[in-house]
This record gives C-alpha cells, structure tokens and sequence, in this order.
C-alpha cells in the first residue's frame, strides 16, 4: 500500500450509521472517503421518525451504552435545532413500563415518570427525548463531514476486498445481507404517512391490543404518523390499505390528525440483526475492516457510540 494512503479510511454506506461514524474519523485527523450507493435523500435512515430510544437492538447492554453516549451529544446539538435537526421533545411512551425505563435511561433522562390520564389514556412513560428531523440532520452531517476535509463518491461496492484503503469500514446496513455476505440481516419494513400537523406539539408512541403500533412525531412542518413491522418484506412501495389504517389508528389517539391533508408516504427497510454486528476482522490480504452495521430501529439512537466504537477499532 502506498505510503500515501496509510491513514486512509474508506466508509462504505451513506445512512446515519455510515455518516456519522465517517464524520467521527474526519475529526481525529484519519483521511476519510464514504463511498454511497445512494445519496442520503435516498436512504433508509432518511425515512426515520426518528426519536432517541431503543427500537429492535441488541445486545441490550452494548445499545444502552452507545445509546447513552449518542444522547450526549444529540443534547449538545439540541441547542441549534434549525441548523441540527435535533430538538428535545416531551412525549409518551404508551404501555412502557416505568421501571423498565428507568434501569434504560438512569439518571441520564431526568424527569421520567408515570403518565398522567390527561396525556395518555393507558399506562405510559412520559419523557423528554431528543427528536431528530432526519431531513435536516443527515444533510448537516453530510456537510460537518465535508468540512472535516472528507470526501463522498456515489458508486455501488461489489466486494469489501476490492475497496481500495488500508482501512475500510463497512456501514451498509442491509447491505450487508449480500457484500459481506451475512444472510442474518433481514428488513423489517416500515411505512409513515406524513400529514399537516393540525397543531400537535408532542409525540406519542402507543401499541393496542392486537400488538399493532401507532407513532407520531411532530416535525418541522409536518407530522410523521406511523408505523408498520413487517418481517422480511422488501417492498419500498407504499401501500395505500396500510397508510388508511396508520391515519385510522393516530387519529383514535388524537381526533385532529383524522382531518390533516397527507403530504407524503414513506417506506423504509430497518436492517434488523440479532446483534449490531460492530467488530474488527481481517480482509484477506490482512487489510483492516471494521464492520458496523445491523442496527435494527435504533440507527439513530446508538449512531454516536456505535461511530466512536467504530472509530477506535479503526486505529492502526
């Protein structure tokens, strides 16, 4: 390898998960490439609610831990909420047990407590979390990036072994079923419908009876309602049955969202693992590769801690 190129890193995939942990690389000095099949308008993590809170990640212990320090940092970048994306938002975690999320959060998310029936007609956990409008934050790490003095090349990688770097970094997410390849990352498929915000200022995530989910999370704008776990199904099609029964079960949580005009349908693949795969391994010439990847619905919430675990394996 060319002398050059010895601190190269190449991340490979351009989600939360790819961006983020190329932005913490730029920062101690490594020369960083990300190279993306797509660019971030076109991701899955684009499509993301997205609030900080453990969603289908494991291992528990490892997700708490990168969560906790990902939570320091999305409260440091709360305080520019226009330029971030990130917002500290109150909200409701339905059927959530009080105790369960105080052995999560501890001391790091003061206030927990039990919700009141005026904010939630079950048994609830009410919370101040931060709320991340992905359509400001992704382009902002993008640029942070950028300003790091890294680079972002469009183009599809076929095999990690042909990346050329001294040190590659794979990020694709559900990707990974295929480049690496790893037949246990499966989608779980998620649809949103994003409607007017008829004037609602908190968020709310509510399961019924039936284990169905119903989400939402007002953003800039707009309102995202949700939501959908479909195992292994990779269509990105919006369908138009779901998006009714989504609008249907919001609006008996909050009437108003009934009459609010859908401004878009959304579909996102969460890359679901039974364990975040974060880990250094050997390509075969003895290279560095550092895999970080099957974040399941918790991409944004560990993407701090997961990119600085990433970063540190990375070292020569």
């Amino acid at each position: 390898m060319d002398s050059e190129l010895s601190g190269d890193v190449v991340v490979v995939g351009g989600g939360v998960i790819g961006l983020t942990t190329a932005v913490v690389l730029a920062e101690r000095g490594r020369r960083v490439r990300l190279w993306t099949r797509d660019p971030v308008e076109r991701t899955t993590s684009w499509v993301a609610g997205a609030l900080w809170w453990p969603h289908r990640i494991d291992p528990v212990a490892s997700a708490r831990a990168w969560a906790l320090r990902s939570l320091d940092v999305y409260e440091e970048l709360a305080a520019q909420p226009d330029v971030t994306g990130v917002r500290m938002v109150e909200g409701v975690l339905g059927e959530a047990d009080l105790d369960g999320a105080i052995a999560w959060a501890g001391a790091r998310v003061p206030g927990l407590r039990a919700a009141t029936a005026e904010e939630y007609g079950g048994t609830g956990v009410w919370a101040r979390l931060p709320l991340i409008d992905m359509s400001t934050h992704l382009p902002w790490l993008r640029e942070r990036f950028l300003e790091a003095g890294g680079s972002i090349e469009v183009r599809t990688v076929s095999d990690l072994a042909l990346v050329e770097a001294p040190v590659v970094v794979n990020c694709t997410g559900l990707g990974a079923r295929e480049l690496v390849p790893d037949a246990s990352v499966r989608p779980v498929r998620g649809q949103l419908v994003v409607v007017e915000n008829p004037g609602i200022r908190t968020w709310l995530v509510s399961a019924d009876a039936d284990g169905r989910t119903a989400y939402f999370f007002p953003q800039p704008g707009r309102l995202l309602l949700g939501g959908t776990e479909d195992e292994g199904e990779w269509s990105r099609e919006p369908d138009p049955a779901v998006a009714e029964a989504i609008v249907r079960r919001c609006a008996a949580l909050r009437p108003e969202i009934a009459g609010a005009r859908v401004l878009e349908h959304r579909v996102g693949l969460r890359p679901v693992r039974d364990s975040v795969r974060l880990e250094r391994a050997p390509l075969p010439d003895g290279r560095v590769l550092v895999h970080n990847y099957g974040h399941g619905g918790g991409g944004v919430t560990v993407a701090w801690g997961c990119a600085e675990e990433a970063a540190g394996l990375a070292s020569p």
